[in-house]
C-alpha cells in the first residue's frame, strides 16, 4: 500500500518560506532591482537572486527577464506579482487578526521627514515610539523634496509633508498648519524704518525657499485678507529651511519662513519681522501613505502616535 505522507520537500513548500520568498520577489518588483530590495531587506544581492531562483523553481515558471542594464517582468511574473502582493496583504491581515491586542510591531519603518521637523519637532514622538516597541527599527530619512514619485518602490512606510497633499493614491491626515512670516536682518534695512507694506518689500535683495516660492511672493493682509503678489530676483535660493534662515542671519536678504523657526530669532533680535500685518499663507502638514488594503501594525502604531500627539508636537507651531 503507498504510504499517503507527504515528503518532506512538501512540508517545507507548505512552510512560511514561500512567504518569504513572495515577499523578496514583490520587493525585487517594487524596489526596480536586485540591488535596491537587497538594500530594503537588509540582505546581499546574492541571497535576493537565490530567493528569486528558488521561486521560480518552485513555481516552474520564469518571473523576470535580465539583462545587465535592465529588468522586465514576464507574462507569468506580472500574473504573480498581482496575485503575491493580494497573498501577502491577505496573510499580514490574517496574521494581524489572530495575535488580536498582543499585534505588537517588529521590523524596520521607514519615514521621510522635512529638515526642520525632522530635527527639531519630531525627534521627541519618535524617542516615545521606539522605547513603547523595542522590537522597532526606524529609517529617519530627511528631505524637504515633497515629489517622492514612488514611495513603494522606494520602501518608504510614511511621510511627514509640508504642504498641500496632491497625489490622489496617498492617503493624508492632516495634523496643522505653520504660519509663514517676513523676516530679515537689521542690518539689511542699513538704518530705515522697517516696511509696512508689500509695495516696500519689492525694493529689497530677497532669498528665495524653492520647494515654496521662487521669483514670485504673495502676501495676504491679517485683518482685511487683501493680497498682494510682486516678483522677486533671488539674490540667494535653497530648498533647505534651514539654510534660507542662515542666509537671513547673515544679511544676504528678506526670506520667508516659517514662525516657528524664527522665533528664537526674532525675540533675540538677530531677526526682525518686515510688514507684521502681511503673511503668507500658511502651509498645512500631514501624515500621508499610500493606500492599501492592509497596513502593517509598524504603521499603524506610528500613525496612531502621531495623530495623538499632534496637538502638544504642533501647538505652538501652530500658532506661529
Amino acid at each position: 500500500m503507498t504510504s499517503s505522507k507527504p515528503s518532506p520537500h512538501s512540508l517545507s513548500g507548505a512552510s512560511s518560506d514561500r512567504i518569504e520568498l513572495l515577499h523578496t520577489f514583490v520587493r525585487i518588483v517594487e524596489a526596480g532591482s536586485l540591488s535596491a530590495a537587497a538594500e530594503q531587506l537588509a540582505a546581499t544581492q546574492p541571497t535576493i537572486s537565490r530567493r528569486l531562483q528558488a521561486l521560480e523553481r518552485q513555481l516552474g515558471v520564469r518571473l523576470l527577464q535580465r539583462t545587465t542594464h535592465s529588468m522586465r517582468l514576464t507574462l507569468d511574473g506580472e500574473r504573480c506579482y498581482e496575485r503575491a502582493r493580494e497573498l501577502l496583504s491577505n496573510w499580514a491581515s490574517f496574521e494581524s487578526d489572530m495575535r488580536g491586542v498582543s499585534d505588537e510591531p517588529e521590523g524596520v519603518l521607514r519615514v521621510i521627514v522635512p529638515h526642520a521637523f525632522g530635527q527639531a519637532r519630531l525627534i521627541a514622538p519618535l524617542a516615545q515610539y521606539l522605547l513603547r516597541y523595542p522590537r522597532m527599527q526606524v529609517e529617519w530619512l530627511l528631505h524637504d523634496d515633497r515629489a517622492i514619485q514612488d514611495y513603494i518602490a522606494a520602501g518608504i512606510d510614511c511621510a511627514i509633508q509640508v504642504g498641500e497633499v496632491t497625489d490622489p493614491g496617498l492617503v493624508a491626515i492632516r495634523l496643522s498648519q505653520v504660519p509663514r512670516i517676513v523676516a530679515a536682518a537689521p542690518a539689511l534695512l542699513g538704518g530705515a524704518p522697517l516696511p509696512q507694506d508689500p509695495g516696500e518689500l519689492a525694493e529689497l535683495p530677497w532669498l528665495a525657499l524653492r520647494t515654496y516660492y521662487r521669483n514670485e511672493v504673495t502676501l495676504s493682509h491679517a485683518d482685511s485678507g487683501k493680497r498682494r503678489r510682486f516678483a522677486i530676483a533671488p539674490r540667494f535660493s535653497t530648498d533647505s529651511l534651514f539654510a534660507l534662515r542662515s542666509a537671513m542671519q547673515h544679511g544676504l536678504g528678506v526670506g520667508i519662513a516659517s514662525a516657528w523657526v524664527l522665533a528664537d530669532d526674532l525675540a533675540s533680535g538677530t531677526l526682525v519681522r518686515l510688514a507684521p500685518q502681511w503673511r503668507a499663507a500658511p502651509l498645512p502638514v500631514s501624515l500621508v501613505y499610500p493606500y492599501a488594503r492592509f497596513y502593517p501594525a509598524r504603521l499603524r502604531r506610528f500613525a496612531e502616535l502621531i495623530r495623538e500627539g499632534a496637538p502638544a508636537i504642533f501647538g505652538d507651531v501652530a500658532g506661529g
